[in-house]
Order: C-alpha cells, then sequence, then structure tokens
C-alpha cells in the first residue's frame, strides 16, 4: 500500500502540497497552494477573448467553448482540493492504516486485489490526460515542421484557441505564449490525474473494504458463546460503521467536483460532438476532437463507475446476512443482525445535486452524444 496513491501525491506535491494534515503552517493558504488555481484562472481571459473576437466564426468559436469548459472544470476541481485538502491527506492515511490492519486478518486479498486495480487504473488515467494534452501541444509544431519541409507558408497558431492583448503569432511572443500554455496544460493534467484519480482509487479501496465485510459476516461463527458473538459482531459493526462514513465523507468532499464533472461534461458533448461533425474532412482534426472528447467522457466514465460500485456493494452487505449461519445466533445477534440488513437496504450514492454518479446516467449521456450527432447531421 506504500505505493498506492504516490502517483497522485507526486502530481500533488509537485504543485505545492504537502500531507502534513498537522502542521499549522498547511492550514493556511499560502501563495505556493493557491498560485496554480491563480494560474489556471488566467488562462479564461485569452480563451474568452478569442471567442470574442471570432464571435462571428460558429467553427472557431466552438472550438474555443470545448477549452474554456475544461478550463473552468480543473478550476472547480483546484478550488475543492484546496478547501478540502486536509480531508483528502487524512482520507488517504485511514486507508493506508486500513489496509495495514487488513493484512492482520484473513479476507485481505479483497483489499491486496483492488490496490492493484486502482494503480492501474491510475497511471492509465494520467496517461490519458497526458497523451491528449500532448497532442494538443504536439498539433502546431507537425505543421510548422511539415510545411518547413514542403517549403510552403504556414501561419502560426497556437496548441490552445487563445487570443493575448499582443501581438502572439510573430517573435517572441509566439514563444512565450506558447510556453505558457504548456505550462497551464501541465498543471491541468497533474491536477485531474490527482484529483480524479484518488476518487477512483477510493471507490475501488471502498468496495473492497464492503467485500471483506460480506467475506467476514458470510463466514462467522454464530455457535460461539455470547461473549464471545456479541465481540465478534461489534467487531463487525463498527467495521460496517465506518465504511458508510467513509463514503458519506467522499460525497461530501466530491459533491462541488461531481456536479461541475456532469454539468460541464453535458455542454462538453454537445459544443465537441458538433466539431467532430463539421470537420470529417480533417483527419488530423478529426483525430484531435476524437481524442478531446475521450478524454472528457472517460473524466466522467471514472466517476460513475465509482460511484456505480459503491452503490452495488453496499448493497451486498443484506445478501451476506442472510447467506451467514445466522439461524445458529441467539435472539441478540439475530436482533442485531436484523438492524444491519435495515442499514444496508439504504443505497450509499455519490451524488451533487440531482445528478447521481451510476452508470445508467453515463449511458444516458452517451446516448444523448449519439443523438446529438444524428440531429447534426440532419441538419446538414
Amino acid at each position: 500500500m506504500a505505493r498506492h496513491f504516490q502517483l497522485q501525491e507526486n502530481c500533488l506535491r509537485a504543485m505545492g502540497h504537502s500531507d502534513n494534515v498537522d502542521s499549522t503552517k498547511n492550514r493556511a493558504f499560502s501563495l505556493k497552494h493557491i498560485s496554480s488555481l491563480l494560474f489556471v484562472i488566467s488562462a479564461q481571459y485569452p480563451l474568452i477573448s478569442y471567442v470574442v473576437y471570432n464571435r462571428n466564426d460558429m467553427e472557431k468559436v466552438t472550438a474555443c467553448l470545448s477549452v474554456v469548459l475544461t478550463n473552468m472544470l480543473t478550476v472547480i476541481k483546484i478550488t475543492t482540493f484546496l478547501v478540502k485538502r486536509l480531508e483528502f491527506w487524512k482520507m488517504i492515511r485511514l486507508f493506508r492504516k486500513m489496509h495495514e490492519q487488513s493484512n492482520q486478518s484473513k479476507g485481505s486479498h479483497y483489499v491486496d486485489e483492488a490496490n492493484k486495480l486502482a494503480s492501474f487504473l491510475g497511471r492509465a488515467y494520467c496517461l490519458s490526460c497526458g497523451l491528449t494534452g500532448l497532442y494538443f501541444m504536439l498539433g502546431p509544431i507537425v505543421k510548422i515542421v511539415g510545411n518547413g519541409w514542403r517549403d510552403t507558408t504556414y501561419a502560426r497558431e497556437l496548441p490552445m484557441p487563445m487570443k493575448f492583448p499582443f501581438n502572439d503569432l510573430e517573435s517572441p511572443g509566439y514563444e512565450v505564449c506558447f510556453l505558457y500554455t504548456v505550462l497551464v496544460t501541465i498543471v491541468v493534467v497533474a491536477y485531474a490525474s490527482a484529483v480524479d484519480g484518488l476518487f477512483i482509487s477510493f471507490a475501488i479501496n471502498l468496495r473492497a473494504h464492503f467485500q471483506t465485510l460480506h467475506w467476514k459476516i458470510a463466514n462467522e461463527e454464530f455457535g460461539l458463546s455470547e461473549n464471545e458473538s456479541h465481540a465478534r459482531l461489534k467487531s463487525i459493526v463498527d467495521y460496517h460503521v465506518l465504511l458508510l462514513s467513509l463514503s458519506k465523507k467522499l460525497r461530501s468532499i466530491y459533491t462541488p467536483t461531481v456536479f461541475g464533472q456532469f454539468v460541464i461534461t453535458s455542454l462538453q458533448v454537445g459544443v465537441i460532438i458538433y466539431q467532430l461533425v463539421t470537420n470529417m474532412d480533417s483527419v488530423m482534426d478529426l483525430l484531435l476532437y476524437a481524442s478531446f472528447f475521450g478524454s472528457i467522457m472517460l473524466q466522467l466514465f471514472i466517476y460513475c463507475y465509482g460511484g456505480e460500485i459503491i452503490k452495488a456493494e453496499s448493497l451486498q452487505t443484506d445478501i451476506a446476512v442472510r447467506l451467514s449461519p445466522w439461524h445458529l445466533a441467539s435472539p441478540n445477534i439475530r436482533r442485531s443482525l436484523s438492524l444491519i440488513i435495515l442499514q444496508s437496504q439504504r443505497e450509499v450514492l455519490i451524488r451533487a445535486g440531482f445528478f447521481v454518479a451510476s452508470l445508467a446516467n453515463f449511458v444516458g449521456i452517451c446516448r444523448t452524444a449519439l443523438s446529438l450527432i444524428t440531429l447534426i447531421k440532419s441538419i446538414e
């Protein structure tokens, strides 16, 4: 477990954050903690300026809006982390402590397998975000090199659709703006990898601990003495209460992010689908927007998948009790087990307002995307 969350921690430390949750200094919003937020917010000015400057060109406006929305979502994620960063670090430490304790008891294989899966998904997600950002950065460079080889004139363009209050297409303004765009992209990728990666890691670990709980209940020996049965049952109940508390804490921490993810992704789907349909003739633009679309849908899928597995496993506690040898227990133990059943029949949902992180809602947005493709094609 020591290496679990390591990728996300490295991203956060690169942004100037510390895991010292007890430090008085860490409780204050120092400049190094909010500089990344201000830096990303500053990118909104050239983006919006580009929209205003090209307001009569729908293709350019929609191309820029997709980036504007992505930047807004990153601002929400950074702000959420800055406000609740102590809770993020506490959850990381608590999950590590729970893993150490699970290694000392039976049923720990669920948590071990979950950590391997979470590490793999975290690396894959980070790689996906990085490749998407790299593709944006390399696009103008490839065009410059390609046109140089063919001795053709090429109008410079920035990796992102931006308009600065000075000449950003001639040296040295172009190089400065290019570097600025690269740095903003690095910050966006780092925070997306950290905040989104932590969510899916927390969700997968919670599922594993619920599975461990179910294994303990199903294999519990209820035919023991009254005192020993009460002690074992208390351990199970405490474990269940801890997992429910962690689920609620996870929902509380990620409420702004989940809400922003659903709202902004829904808007982005319409904008990027328009770009995909209207750029079918350009292979490079088609690959660019297809990659971008896949990236934002992957972000949404992470939250929907995480919410789905937590909901599903929390409901399985009821079944675990029914499959256990409860008939061997005393009447007092049976009454306690019935309370566990009642508690587990309430769904544990990761939600924000009227948005629920579930695969059903993810499929709904995918269907909307397909409907938009059909609608735009019919209009054309």
